[in-house]
């Protein structure tokens, strides 16, 4: 069995195993823990009433939080001609085509988020291989093949995250770090589960929101009240 360090156990005392608590309640809990010597992420992981093996019941989208991850995102663009101007002028790291596609063949994958313009993914598609069991295959409904490329660098850039459910029906997603105001975390959680909420599948039946908890890198889990949150979220996204 493994043991836990002090700081990890003086953090669940404030856990009381098997209690439900408010989304406030929890992010409050969560900044009473003990601090590490980095700023840790914060991450809710929420565990859906779907069927993960049927292709009409996957979940997958995207959510601009209103205050980030607290991450540096490291954005690639795939565009030629003018559309290379553009993405750079929207703060994009990387931009280019051929090149770019020869160096990530090669084994370079230093950037977190890759946006490709409609009109160059027959070049970029030679990458689904090495880019998509990473994730970084762009992809339309994620919002990251688009011709609109100031908007998509724009938003990414200011916290803009994608969510896709687990082979297990959960998703892990990162909502901050520890060092973030409760108002802060609270609000990015508040988008996200209203994201999630509009994304329920139309033939997922039963209870949507199965069960919440919110944590630390380091930390012990906060169950947070699924049933409740879950009527919030989709009062505040009607």
């Amino acid at each position: 069995m493994a043991i836990h360090g002090k700081r990890y156990r003086d953090a669940a005392k404030l856990v009381t195993p098997g209690q439900l608590v408010d989304p406030a309640t929890a992010v409050a809990l969560l900044k009473k823990m003990p601090p590490t010597k980095f700023d840790q992420t914060v991450e809710v992981n929420i565990r859906l009433g779907i069927d993960s093996k049927q292709a009409d019941q996957q979940v997958r989208g995207t959510v601009v939080l209103p205050h980030g991850t607290g991450k540096s995102v490291r954005l690639l663009v795939f565009a030629k001609g003018e559309k290379v101007k553009e993405a750079l002028d929207a703060g994009a790291d990387h931009v280019g085509l051929e090149e770019f596609v020869e160096k990530i063949q090669g084994g370079w994958l230093e950037f977190d988020v890759a946006v490709a313009a409609p009109d160059v993914m027959n070049v970029v598609g030679r990458l689904g291989r090495v880019l998509g069991p990473r994730g970084l295959m762009p992809n339309p409904k994620a919002g990251t093949v688009t011709f609109d490329l100031n908007r998509a660098v724009k938003e990414i850039k200011a916290g803009k995250i994608e969510y896709r459910v687990d082979k297990f029906g959960i998703l892990h997603v990162p909502i901050g770090k520890a060092s973030f105001s409760e108002q802060a975390l609270l609000e990015n959680f508040t988008a996200l589960m209203s994201a999630v909420v509009r994304s329920k599948p139309a033939s997922s039946k039963g209870q949507y929101v199965k069960s919440i908890s919110l944590s630390t890198t380091m930390g012990p889990g906060l169950s947070i009240d699924p049933a409740k949150t879950a009527a919030e979220a989709v009062a505040g996204a009607a």
